[in-house]
């Protein structure tokens, strides 16, 4: 059998069809009926003009059709295109008119936005709305209209080498869509995931029998996915390498992050992992917990074995916290972007780890400016890049693709900018994103650095440090900070720098700390350093 997902999977719904596939809050799909409805959703695709490598749009919250879309356009070999599902206009015209999209399916919620630039996308061949609400755009297919009316696509012979895009955030200029092969993704998920259960890494050949014996032994992976789909994080950790396994993704119902949620759907769909976004997400389940306890309730966790996080800072007082409540919990951090994973961290309670400290994988390595590696011990900064299965480019984009993605003594690399130190123990501790680097006074400071040493200050519950213009430095630091309760008069800035100094070199300091309700952030959990920015350079009210 081939290492691609379509074909994976439609070998696990011939296997365990009865068993639930996605769970969202009362709504349960079966692995036969996820087959059934995506076969015949990518029958309309096909019926639209998609081929081979065609791109379908997914401009959808998360949802049961989130994955059946995904799981038709592979059907076919064609290529789901990740949409962020906050984007007006501009951005939306962008993603769509940048990927070539031919289909679009997107939440009739939505809708409006698609009104306004359906007209100016001559490429989308068909727009299929999935209802959520009364609205409906006139001139586009309702969602099961079109899968109760089409006949379902053949199944084919697929490769490995398909192709996959996932766009990025756009959080250091406008989206990418990172194209790499199927394959490597379901390898991955086929060699990290069983060790967790208790099994060997497994083959493509090997998914049905394992899929058998896991539901027979009651030991079928349920994986909680926290944060967006349309977030690399959320797909590509949190949801495929479950399913790979003839396992089950649990959706929240809610639109807005809700950490309570969170924790209902995890007790009462006995649910094995979560998948998070470092702070961001596990920061309130935590504070969602401690309240609970103070009014005396507990829930019983104890199906939870495994904490997935990506994409943003994970701090070890976090994982302490969690760890505490569930000390049956691995936490596995995770130094990855769209580009490549480079690094991980491993948190349990008989194994610690400090914050933003990670392992290398074994086919990373940390470079300086001038392509030496940099040697353990030696305090210099470099940036990581990551070999071995590294994505094939930039969709046209030749010029970026060049810088990212480059050889250094024969060996091809992926530098998606991020910098560390190595310690003399050959672990590396990040500093943060590149293009986040703050210029003042002739010295460097990493944000990600000085918001984890703000972010223990005991009233703060989150920050974000960006640098703004300055006559004498260059640029200032200054920090976003937010408290907990979102009470601004709970915060003294004093009290934060002076906190900072007692940890950081004086350069690092933020010169200024704003106190907001809340730190600016997308729905995934990223920093949004451009509205953060903004707040930083404001004239004071």
């Amino acid at each position: 059998m081939e290492a691609n997902y379509a074909t994976v999977w439609e070998a696990i719904a011939d296997t365990i069809g009865d068993e639930d596939a996605v769970i969202q809050g009362p709504r349960r799909v079966s692995w036969r009926d996820l087959d059934a409805r995506a076969s015949r959703l990518a029958g309309a695709f096909a019926e639209a003009g998609v081929v081979r490598d065609g791109k379908v749009a997914l401009y959808l919250y998360n949802a049961p059709e989130y994955i059946e879309a995904w799981f038709a356009a592979m059907k076919l070999r064609a290529v789901p295109v990740n949409v962020n599902y906050r984007y007006l206009d501009e951005e939306l015209h962008y993603l769509l008119d940048n990927s070539d999209s031919e289909v679009v399916v997107f939440h009739s919620s939505l809708g409006d936005r698609v009104a306004r630039v359906r007209d100016r996308l001559p490429l989308v061949t068909r727009w299929i709305e999935v209802a959520d609400d009364e609205a409906h755009v006139d001139g586009t297919d309702r969602y099961e209209d079109v899968v109760s009316r089409s006949a379902p696509a053949p199944r084919i012979e697929r490769s490995p080498d398909d192709i996959g895009i996932t766009y990025t955030g756009g959080t250091t200029g406008m989206p990418k869509g990172v194209m790499s092969h199927v394959g490597g993704g379901v390898m991955t998920g086929l060699v990290t995931l069983p060790p967790l259960l208790g099994l060997p890494p497994q083959q493509p050949d090997d998914v049905p029998a394992t899929a058998r014996r896991l539901t027979e032994e009651g030991r079928r992976a349920l994986s909680l996915v926290a944060c967006p789909l349309m977030h690399g994080t959320g797909m590509g950790i949190g949801t495929t390498p479950a399913m790979t396994m003839g396992g089950a993704v649990v959706l929240l119902e809610g639109r807005r992050f809700d950490p309570r949620e969170v924790w209902d759907a995890a007790e009462r769909d006995a649910v094995t992992a979560i998948t998070v976004v470092g702070d961001s997400f596990a920061r309130p389940m935590v504070r969602a917990l401690e309240d609970e306890e103070s009014q005396g309730r507990s829930r019983d966790l104890s199906s939870v074995r495994l904490i997935a996080s990506a994409g943003t800072m994970f701090s070890r007082e976090v994982k302490e916290a969690l760890v505490a409540r569930m000390p049956q919990v691995l936490i596995l951090d995770l130094m990855a972007s769209t580009e490549g994973g480079m690094a991980q961290s491993v948190f349990t309670k008989d194994h610690t780890a400090e914050t933003a400290r990670f392992q290398l994988n074994p086919s990373a390595k940390v470079f300086t400016e001038d392509d030496r590696e940099v040697a353990p011990g030696s305090g210099e900064v470099g940036m990581l890049a990551v070999a071995g299965a590294t994505p094939l480019g930039y969709y046209k984009d030749p010029e970026k693709s060049a810088r990212t993605f480059r050889e250094i003594a024969g060996v091809r690399y992926s530098f998606p900018g991020d910098f560390a130190t190595v310690e003399s123990d050959g672990t590396i501790t990040l500093l943060g994103r590149g293009s986040q680097v703050i210029n003042t006074g002739g010295e460097k400071v990493f944000a990600e650095e000085v918001e984890e040493v703000v972010k223990r200050h005991p009233a703060v519950d989150d920050c974000l440090v960006v640098g703004v213009p300055d006559e004498r430095f260059g640029q200032r630091v200054v920090a976003i900070a937010a408290p907990a309760d979102g009470d601004a008069g709970a915060i003294d800035p004093t009290e934060v720098i002076a906190h900072t100094k007692a940890h950081l070199a004086a350069y690092k300091v933020p010169k200024q700390v704003i106190v907001v309700a809340s730190v600016p952030r997308a729905p995934n959990g990223k920093a949004d350093y451009a509205t953060a920015r903004d707040l930083a350079s404001a004239p004071p009210a």
